[in-house]
């Protein structure tokens, strides 16, 4: 399954990059994280592998992020394992004004047993968190001060 979403952010493309590419801001727009933790390599750099664990309801789940490309300001690519789910999310930042970013996700998902399951039946509810993850990193972005 791949879909592509975009929002726009009230934001210079630096700003947005400041605040995407720290790590400890993930919590802040992504509130079901509950842990990020570098396994190998240098972290936030292309080939590092480290584990992020979520709290999804009332069960844990872990996966493994593989950063693939690291190009910014305008490209960064990173795969999300988990039982039977691979994720490929491909973000580019396009500036479209002095103070306005476009951030445009791809999303491939290859998916196996009963994740498979769902996501045919309910292909709306991958999108739908895809989107909710976007929606929360443009509010926590916009509401930042400068520093």
């Amino acid at each position: 399954m791949k879909y592509t979403l975009e929002i726009d952010i009230a934001l210079p493309v630096e700003r947005v990059i400041e605040l995407f590419d720290n790590p400890h801001n993930l919590k802040k727009w992504q509130p079901d994280l509950i842990s990020f933790e570098t396994l190998s390599g240098v972290p936030g750099e292309e080939g590092t592998e480290s584990r992020l664990l979520y709290r999804m309801g009332s069960k844990e789940i872990a996966m493994t992020e593989t950063i693939t490309v690291k190009q910014l300001p305008e490209h960064f690519s990173g795969v999300y394992e988990t039982d039977n789910v691979w994720n490929l999310v491909d973000n580019t930042f396009i500036p479209i004004s002095e103070n306005q970013t476009r951030w445009v996700v791809k999303n491939e998902f290859k998916c196996s047993g009963f994740v498979k399951l769902m996501m045919m039946l309910m292909p709306g509810m991958f999108k739908k968190q895809s989107n909710r993850y976007m929606e929360q990193f443009k509010e926590f972005a916009e509401t930042q001060v400068s520093g």
